[in-house]
């Protein structure tokens, strides 16, 4: 899974520069309305609806009684008598229908609602995680251009101080070793800034392929920082993610699903019955008309019915041993991504947003006055570093909070929201 992180620092405290700029600035959008929009529109969401439209079709299919049968037969019959031969047409006629046993249509029509349900939990399931894979994308995509700005902000600084070192043209040792101390976090510092503006473009060419628009299309979101929510107690999130989430109630459909399947092997042990109601007529010397009904019982004698049991028994057990194990495998998660959540929530709580503004000062005065020549070079390149770091760090807190967040959301499918953006 992509790395995930949300913007903790307030944009408006670092100047933006746009990397994939294009000639009008396109109209900004929430990153609400962006998962609403994505999720509205994906293509893979016709594959879900598909799967929902055929199980309502079998569902209807499953409802419907077999179809009669409808046989014709002719041909001609010969009569011989004391010499004599006399040939004439003979022909029949039958309507048959099978009559299923009592309860198995009903069993046959639960099966199918199973069916149809596993089809829905599976929609909501993949909306959901397209819902979380835009959101953590979005809020990606706000930090990385966060980072980008600070790291072309530091970049750019070393390079105008450079710049104004070479016009000047000094003479002596330690000018010149400044000099190139400076070249040296200058270099170091565009490779950052490249780094980062690469990240950017990652999060927006797959934001865009998501959205169906081209890859470089921009993107201007709202949002300048994360909010994260405090966590309630185990045992609620526990309860909640047992109760909504959305693998575990497919299991217990799937549970459902083939304990009634069980039920129907069973029950089609007995027979089903076929009425044929029949007309018979022979015309060779004397027409001859013949009416009944025929009654037709398959014999159950090649063991089938048991061997379908058997195997719709274990079906089911799987299908119990599968849903405990999920359960134990949920909690497990919910428990480990809770501690993880509220640890990374702590300390970022330590480090508020002015805490980054104080470190950007502190790189500020130090420019100043190290141009001034009131600070050496290596308290300049120490501010300048930790300022970077200060915002890198920062971020990487946030986004060990976010990924945690998130997990917690996904599991208990969006019942408990954990991360919002400020506006």
């Amino acid at each position: 899974m992509r790395s995930l992180c949300s913007v903790f620092i307030s944009l408006s405290l670092i100047p933006c520069a746009a990397h994939l700029a294009a000639s009008d600035e396109p109209a900004r959008v929430s990153v609400d309305a962006l998962v609403a929009s994505v999720s509205a529109s994906h293509p893979e969401l016709a594959f879900y609806e598909a799967e929902i439209a055929a199980a309502r079709a079998e569902g209807r299919a499953a409802r419907a009684w077999a179809d009669p049968e409808l046989a014709f037969s002719l041909g001609r019959k010969s009569v011989g008598d004391a010499g004599l031969s006399r040939e004439g047409a003979a022909w029949s006629v039958s309507l048959a229908q099978t009559f299923e046993w009592p309860g198995r249509l009903a069993l046959r029509k639960a099966v199918a609602d199973r069916d149809l349900a596993l089809a829905e939990l599976g929609f909501a399931g993949f909306r959901a995680e397209l819902a979380g894979r835009v959101r953590a994308l979005a809020l990606e995509l706000l930090a990385a251009r966060a980072a980008a700005a600070a790291a072309a902000e530091v970049a750019a600084r070393f390079g105008e101080l450079k710049a104004t070192f070479l016009a000047r043209e000094p003479g002596g040792l330690t000018p010149q070793l400044e000099i190139r101390v400076i070249e040296a976090q200058e270099l170091v510092l565009q490779r950052r800034a490249t780094q980062a503006r690469l990240e950017v473009d990652a999060a927006l060419i797959a934001l865009n392929l998501l959205r169906g628009v081209p890859p470089e299309t921009p993107l201007a979101l709202e949002g300048r920082r994360s909010q994260f929510a405090a966590v309630p107690e185990a045992g609620v999130l526990s309860a909640l993610a047992r109760e909504k989430n959305l693998g575990l109630r497919m299991r217990v459909v799937e549970l459902e699903r083939q304990g009634l399947r069980v039920d129907l092997a069973r029950h089609e042990g007995k027979p089903a019955v076929t009425l044929a109601p029949f007309y018979e007529e022979e015309r060779a010397g004397e027409r001859e008309r013949t009416l009944g009904v025929g009654v037709s019982v398959p014999l159950p004698l090649g063991g089938r019915t048991p061997a379908a049991t058997a195997a719709a028994e274990a079906r089911r057990a799987q299908a119990e041993a599968s849903l405990a194990a999920a359960q134990l495998e949920l909690e497990r998660e919910v428990l480990i991504a809770r501690q993880a959540y509220q640890a990374h929530r702590d300390d970022l709580e330590r480090w508020p947003p002015a805490t980054i503004e104080a470190f950007r000062e502190a790189a500020a005065t130090a420019d100043r006055h190290y141009r001034l020549g009131a600070v050496p070079i290596t308290t300049y390149v120490e501010l300048q570093g930790a300022y970077l770091d200060a915002v890198e760090g920062v971020l990487a807190i946030e986004r060990a909070t976010l990924e945690a967040g998130l997990k917690l959301e996904g599991l208990t499918s969006g019942t408990w929201q954990a991360v919002e953006v400020a506006p």
